[in-house]
């Protein structure tokens, strides 16, 4: 066979792409178990990024490990609020619940504030532990911005009421402008604003336009808006308004405020132990 020749040209193109390919399956495979790894790990370092948990990006993956180790998680039925007690934490997908037609429901377009048109009937719950006192709340939020879909995560107190913090890991926004979701010190505004009104089912956070002004009414439900990015802010209100609604943690965290005691209970308890305490 000539060397130059169209079937020999051929040949070696063919005995290329076949070694190839057989080295890059090879290296998928043998790579697929760290890979599910790092992503895990890079889910649990985002969570505790969002909720002020963790301060440094480059944290170890011991450090991370560690304070990871003070969060719990529950699996919730959104339709009840209730948590899912036959639904594994550990293993529980959420993204792949989304797209699967037997853990999934369709959102009326009324009601689809997030533009993501489905999505699983559970959600994960994270928890962070101090004994057995939840010291504060971190839900996973999704909904479409100008280019993408974000994800992140919201961080609320044990009241449900103060925001503790917010991160946003992925996303295809635009760089200066959509992109700055991912601002520290944009996201730092976040820390101490109210998400809800009066009830838990008045979501009144959002991203206003422009800059808030803290002396306006109602400044303590606002941070200011992206500058030139009026679609991306106002896709981060309606994600936060879509998941802190009915149709997404409400019921969870409505059943969690009336399972709370009240303050003349917590009084009364006080008041019960100095009692015991003098007797």
């Amino acid at each position: 066979m000539q060397k130059d020749s169209v079937v020999g040209t051929v040949v070696v193109a063919t005995l290329l792409c076949v070694v190839c390919s057989v080295l890059v399956s090879g290296a998928a495979v043998s790579l697929k178990d760290k890979q599910e790894a790092n992503r895990v790990l890079d889910v649990k370092k985002n969570l505790l990024l969002a909720s002020g948990i963790l301060k440094d990006k480059k944290a170890s993956r011991e450090t991370v490990e560690e304070e990871f180790s003070k969060i719990s998680s529950d699996v919730v039925d959104l339709a009840t609020g209730e948590v899912a007690a036959d639904v594994d934490a550990e293993t529980f997908d959420q993204r792949k619940a989304a797209r699967e037609p037997k853990t999934s429901v369709r959102i009326p377009a009324d009601k689809d504030l997030a533009d993501i048109k489905s999505r699983s009937k559970y959600a994960k719950v994270y928890k962070l532990m101090n004994n057995d006192t939840v010291e504060m709340y971190i839900f996973p939020i999704h909904g479409k911005g100008l280019w993408s879909t974000m994800y992140g995560f919201l961080a609320l107190g044990p009241e449900f009421k103060t925001i503790k913090g917010i991160g946003f890991y992925q996303h295809g926004e635009t760089p200066g402008l959509g992109g700055e979701i991912e601002n520290a010190k944009w996201q730092s505004q976040w820390v101490g604003k109210h998400a809800f009104g009066e009830t838990y089912t008045d979501v009144k956070f959002k991203v206003t336009k422009g800059k808030v002004n803290p002396s306006a009414q109602g400044s303590e439900y606002q941070v200011d808006g992206l500058s030139g990015a009026t679609i991306t802010s106002n896709g981060v209100t309606a994600t936060v308004q879509y998941w802190l609604g009915q149709d997404g943690f409400g019921k969870y965290i409505e059943n969690q405020v009336s399972a709370q005691p009240s303050d003349d209970q917590v009084n009364n308890e006080e008041e019960t132990k100095q009692q015991e305490g003098e007797a």
